[in-house]
């Protein structure tokens, strides 16, 4: 037991950090946890985060930087191992499946009946712990009485790592390969002691490897109904807090929550990634201990607060990607769902305003056509942040506004209908909104996929009849963005997008028509300027002595005689010790995907992660890889997994599938 007092000014409880406590599962099962309570008689709430992701590395940092602060209001928070991850007995399954779900609502009770909880649990997390709080919320745990969601979905077939829009996602292999690898990772003999080794290799023995059941699975089937808390948004009773970021791919939730949860629901979205808002770029950060110390104790103790507003947005303007983005300019509002209005422009050759002549226009994009899309998952860094948008626009059909001459606000979800033909049964299509300054450095501010198979259902795709014209309509995803005077509005269409979308079996050209059917609403809502309190200056994440340095970088290169492009990833955390335990800890990510123009079956995705572990002199490394290729009927996926100790390799098992394509 480690004792401590937070040094902020807001503080007002001493507590203790327990580094590990077992909670036990009605099968017998262990699930380890991290347990920061405060130093009193008196029963407190407590917060659950339930996560696969390793306590006493992966997310050691974040967790310092927030459960002892929340423990200084008064709660105790409750940091939990999945089953089969980190120093948890058991075995790993899926992402969201019966098990985790059933073991988080025990889990629940085991909180809500320990003598130092006054009964009432709340849950928080980002990702992974944000989707799991919401769909434990629709299963009603008796005790679970609010949640935060950030950066989650409610929807997991249409808005998360997998599809979007129908289409397969390049991150759908990514991130079945990353979790192949963080799965696998051993467990801490200080934690478990000397049957650590048995552990890990029951461990190896029983994981699969997800990419073959998530590329199966390519329509909106039950598999991703199921934790989909959209089937029946009435199920959820408990009051949640929805929180996003513009630099993320996960951004539309809470504008469906507000519509699906109603008044049930308050949300923020600011400019950030794929991070807590108290350490997330870019800024201005939101004070988020302060946010959720309030939301959980309004709902989980009685605590007197002013309602929240239903959305407070961050109205980011000006930005540009080719420079630095520490702090985005903009400023915050608060508005009313309800009260957003739509303006329509119409598409006519090159140009976004009035409605001309019916018109056909012919748009076949090169198949590496979104090489400065950036990452769908973003963690920070100008890696994983679109670039700017001028080459890939230059790849596109282009329509834009003339110079604004007054600010045009964006808040909502625009949208695009559009007639549409292609000369194959199977094509994508992808709409992006585009500021342009006024020197020319593009902006992507928002941007929509549809694989035209799901144009009438993501349940029942259905192929397109070549030259056959139909009406769709392609739903961007929600911001709040002002354009200012003197920039331009473009529309960028393009067929491809890669390789943050997989390409059809055959290289389509679309045939757009364009003229009054053809046009794109523009959101807008009046709105209240607000402030976002901030967090103390500094961030909060403790520093932890690294013996080796992080790197990350991006490169793109075209092969002008072969025609291949090629778009390489890689970073490593370096190689950092823990200063409470001594555990060292390093993850590697390296991902090469490569296509050759006029050739959508020369796709090539390649993606490794290692995890790298060192205890008491035993290093530890997990080497996970995942490769996807395509013929014109299937997905060739592959993937392995081996493991080292001190260098030698002691498990090593491979998997390969040839996937039907199913409409995609």
């Amino acid at each position: 037991m480690d004792a401590g007092l937070s040094s902020c000014n807001e503080c007002v409880m001493d507590f203790e950090e327990h580094p590990t406590v077992w909670i036990p599962l009605p099968d017998g099962t262990r699930l380890a946890a991290r347990i920061w309570r405060p130093i009193t008689d008196t029963p407190v709430p407590a917060i659950l985060e339930f996560l696969p992701y390793r306590r006493r590395d992966v997310t050691a940092p974040r967790d310092e930087a927030t459960y002892p602060a929340l423990a200084a209001r008064g709660f105790a928070g409750v940091r939990v191992d999945l089953r089969g991850t980190g120093d948890s007995d058991g075995h790993f399954d899926d992402e969201y499946s019966e098990t985790e779900l059933s073991d988080a609502e025990a889990t629940i009770g085991w909180i809500a009946a320990q003598p130092w909880c006054n009964g009432n649990v709340g849950m928080q997390g980002i990702s992974w712990g944000g989707f799991n709080a919401l769909q434990v919320a629709a299963r009603q745990p008796p005790a679970l009485k609010a949640v935060i969601s950030i950066a989650s979905t409610v929807d997991r077939f249409a808005d998360d790592i997998h599809t979007k829009g129908g289409a397969q996602m390049g991150t759908n292999l990514y991130w079945a390969t990353q979790m192949l690898g963080r799965a696998a990772a051993p467990p801490d003999a200080a934690v478990v002691g000397e049957g650590w080794r048995a552990q890990w290799l029951d461990r190896l023995e029983n994981l699969s490897a997800l990419a073959f059941t998530w590329i199966v699975h390519q329509r909106r089937d039950a598999y991703w109904k199921h934790g989909s808390i959209c089937e029946d948004f009435a199920v959820v009773q408990a009051p949640a807090l929805m929180i996003a970021g513009w630099a993320d791919g996960y951004r539309n939730t809470p504008w469906k929550a507000r519509d699906g949860l109603g008044e049930n629901v308050r949300s923020v979205t600011g400019p950030w990634v794929h991070l807590y808002p108290h350490i997330a770029v870019p800024g201005l950060r939101m004070d988020y201990i302060e946010e959720a110390a309030s939301w959980f104790g309004q709902h989980l103790r009685g605590d007197e607060v002013p309602d929240l507003p239903a959305h407070r947005l961050f109205l980011s303007e000006a930005v540009r990607p080719d420079a630095p983005r520490d702090v985005e300019q903009g400023h915050w509002i608060t508005i009313d769902q309800s009260e957003v209005s739509q303006t329509t422009l119409h598409l006519s050759p090159g140009t976004l305003g009035a409605a001309g002549e019916v018109e056909d226009v012919l748009l076949q994009s090169p198949t590496d056509t979104g090489t400065d899309g950036g990452a769908f998952f973003t963690q920070g860094g100008d890696t994983d942040l679109p670039g700017d948008q001028r080459a890939d626009d230059g790849r596109s059909l282009c329509f834009e506004t003339e110079a604004l001459t007054e600010a045009l606000d964006i808040v909502g979800v625009p949208s695009l209908r559009l007639p549409v033909a292609i000369d194959g049964p199977q094509g994508n299509l992808i709409a992006r909104l585009v500021d342009v300054h006024p020197d020319g450095c593009a902006h992507r501010i928002s941007m929509g996929v549809l694989n035209l198979s799901h144009r009438h259902s993501s349940e029942t795709p259905e192929s397109m009849t070549p030259g056959q014209p139909e009406t769709i309509t392609l739903p961007f995803d929600a911001t709040a963005y002002r354009l200012r005077p003197g920039h331009k509005l473009r529309l960028a269409l393009s067929t491809a997008y890669f390789p943050l979308i997989l390409p059809p079996p055959s290289d389509v050209t679309a045939t757009l028509t364009l003229g009054p059917d053809a046009q794109l609403t523009l959101p807008t809502a009046p709105y209240t300027e607000t402030t976002v309190p901030e967090p103390p200056a500094g961030d909060p994440r403790p520093t932890y002595a690294r013996k080796t340095r992080p790197e990350d970088y991006r490169t793109t290169t075209h092969n002008r005689s072969t025609g291949e492009t090629r778009v390489v990833q890689a970073s490593t955390t370096g190689l950092r010790e823990h200063p409470d335990h001594g555990l060292q800890f390093e993850d590697t990510h390296k991902a090469v995907w490569s296509i050759t123009r006029g050739d959508p079956l020369s796709l090539s995705g390649q993606e490794e992660t290692t995890a790298l572990r060192i205890r008491d002199g035993i290093t530890t490394e997990v080497v996970a890889t995942g490769r996807l290729t395509a013929t014109a009927t299937h997905f060739h996926v592959e993937a392995r997994l081996a493991a080292l100790e001190n260098g030698e390799q002691i498990f090593l098992r491979e998997w390969q599938e040839d996937i039907p394509r199913d409409h995609a």
